[in-house]
């Protein structure tokens, strides 16, 4: 868990109910010490701001690069994007997804709704919160949508608003985002996918014969 600034306690309890171990990554350190990495929703400039105060970023990038998992969810679904449109003029992000993502697109705090949406991917394990079948209560709060997608990048969910289709979830390779907060939903098969994720990564990396597993 990416514990500068956001939703930090409400991830860690998310992924530990899917049956995953949490530490909250404040140092360079610690970033070395996990397998994945979750970018919470909160405040995407300043979460941006803090990486860098805090000497994380780069040990971020470089683990990225490495093929580390990462998911962030709104404020870090900016944070993941290659582009950030209605950001501040210094505000920075990891990258890493061939997206553009439109910052507060859905309005204010008022304007934050919920809403059933069929998302690709989820886990089936009813221990996960629901049934694969079943519509995932999303939760929208001051949120961004995605308004370009690359060649490579798989969208998982969207969501009519307004009169038009917003892409809300995605994913590419190890790294997966969304608009919404499912935190805070009571269903956890986003988190369970994601667990998925990092479970199949190490799997392929601690066959091979050169690997020293970290932590």
């Amino acid at each position: 868990m990416l514990a500068l600034q956001g939703d930090v306690r409400e991830h860690r309890d998310a992924l530990g109910l899917v049956g995953a171990d949490t530490l909250e990554v404040r140092r360079p350190a610690e970033v070395a010490a996990v397998d994945a990495l979750v970018v919470p929703g909160g405040e995407s400039t300043t979460i941006d701001r803090l990486t860098r105060i805090f000497g994380v970023r780069e040990p971020i990038l470089k683990r990225m690069a490495a093929g580390m998992p990462v998911f962030g969810s709104c404020a870090g679904m900016i944070m993941l994007a290659d582009q950030v449109l209605d950001g501040h003029r210094d505000q920075q992000s990891l990258g890493g997804l061939d997206i553009t993502v439109r910052r507060n697109a859905f309005g204010r705090q008022v304007d934050s709704f919920e809403c059933d949406l069929d998302v690709t991917g989820l886990a089936s394990d009813p221990a996960y919160g629901m049934v694969q079948d079943q519509p995932f209560r999303a939760v929208f709060i001051r949120a961004p949508w995605v308004e370009r997608v690359g060649p490579r990048v798989e969208v998982l969910a969207t969501v009519a608003y307004q009169g038009q289709d917003h892409v809300v979830a995605v994913r590419q390779g190890n790294l997966l985002a969304t608009s919404f907060h499912p935190e805070v939903s009571g269903d956890y098969r986003v988190h369970g996918l994601f667990v998925d994720m990092v479970a199949a990564h190490v799997g392929s990396i601690g066959s091979r014969p050169d690997h020293h597993h970290e932590g």
